[in-house]
């Protein structure tokens, strides 16, 4: 079995929360996320700050703009681009301002290849995901982008080791041809898992990071996520249908980030409970067929995907679930 870039018994979150104030959402992460925090990502900030405009950020030598609620490549950098620079920039300082002295495992995030091609719209119209030649030069300055950026905060948090989590939504209805057109009476072809994996894989090779692939919509299929050379999959757990797949791919030494705990309290719960978060992930294990040792190593508890529509203080619940369910497992 590999080494993980993660202590046993760690727990971290999605990417995103609720609120505006970056200091604040920062200092929550480090505080119930001792063990594997992240970069905070804070949507309700408006556009720049979405996961698509912030990812699109990232890109290198490929502007983007707002246009009609939409974003889109653009001729040239403009204030869009601008203000989305600034947004991260003040993250980023929060981000070294409170992990000045950490020195274990810290995760960033940002949409992959995929979801911004089926999202970021061409100058001439329709998404990037109508071009292939388009999907290979967005996937190019996205690599080189996050390489940068990786690089960045390896300067800023010298004795932390960088995780880069890639965002990946839409790859499921991507490759099943899912993705609507503009007219809405068709859908782009669909994009084989090889193919797929190459994009994800250029990127893992690229940024020299431990990459994780987040998905928390259904269908993922794990053999992509494998055949990228990602250290582990981020999904949630009451998304999962067949097993099998699942159990393959982490005797294969795939790590799994497991979407533990609901994004919204349920009705007529007591709220997320740290011994149920933890019995699901021991119930899973279990149906696998791994021994309990291997279960504290190779997963890390999360909520079940980003928190930016919850309450402050359902935020707060679910994260101590999280890190007190981690505990817990690694207890056995």
């Amino acid at each position: 079995m590999p080494d993980f870039p993660w202590s046993a018994g760690s727990s971290t979150g999605a990417g995103s929360l609720p609120g505006t104030d970056i200091a604040e959402a920062q200092r929550l992460v480090f505080g119930e996320l001792p063990e594997l925090p992240h970069l905070a990502e804070l949507p309700a900030r408006g556009p720049g700050a979405d996961m698509i405009g912030r990812s699109a950020g990232f890109l290198a030598d490929l502007p983007v703009q707002l246009y009609a609620g939409r974003w889109q490549i653009a001729p040239r950098p403009g204030r869009d681009q601008r203000h989305t620079a600034d947004l991260l920039e003040r993250d980023l300082d929060q981000l070294t301002e409170q992990g000045e002295r950490y020195t274990g495992p810290v995760k960033i995030q940002s949409a992959g290849p995929w979801t911004l091609a089926a999202s970021l719209e061409l100058p001439i119209g329709g998404r990037m995901l109508r071009d292939p030649g388009a999907v290979r030069d967005l996937t190019g300055s996205l690599a080189e982008g996050l390489r940068r950026h990786v690089l960045d905060v390896r300067k800023r948090l010298p004795k932390a080791t960088i995780l880069l989590q890639l965002d990946e939504p839409s790859l499921p209805t991507v490759l099943a041809g899912r993705v609507p057109t503009e007219s809405g009476l068709g859908a782009y072809k669909a994009v084989d898992g090889p193919g797929a994996a190459t994009a994800l894989r250029e990127i893992a090779e690229t940024v020299d990071a431990p990459i994780i692939v987040h998905c928390c919509a259904p269908g993922l299929p794990l053999q992509v996520v494998r055949d990228a050379q990602a250290v582990a999959v981020s999904l949630d757990l009451s998304l999962l249908k067949d097993l099998d797949p699942l159990g393959e791919a982490i005797e294969a030494g795939l790590g799994l980030f497991a979407g533990a705990v609901p994004t919204r309290p349920i009705a007529g719960t007591r709220g997320p409970s740290s011994a149920e978060t933890a019995d699901r992930v021991r119930a899973l294990w279990s149906k696998l067929g791994f021994p309990p040792r291997r279960l504290t190593e190779q997963v890390v508890v999360t909520p079940a995907c980003g928190l930016a529509g919850a309450s402050p203080v359902y935020v707060r619940a679910v994260l101590k679930a999280c890190r007190d369910a981690a505990r817990r497992l690694a207890e056995v």
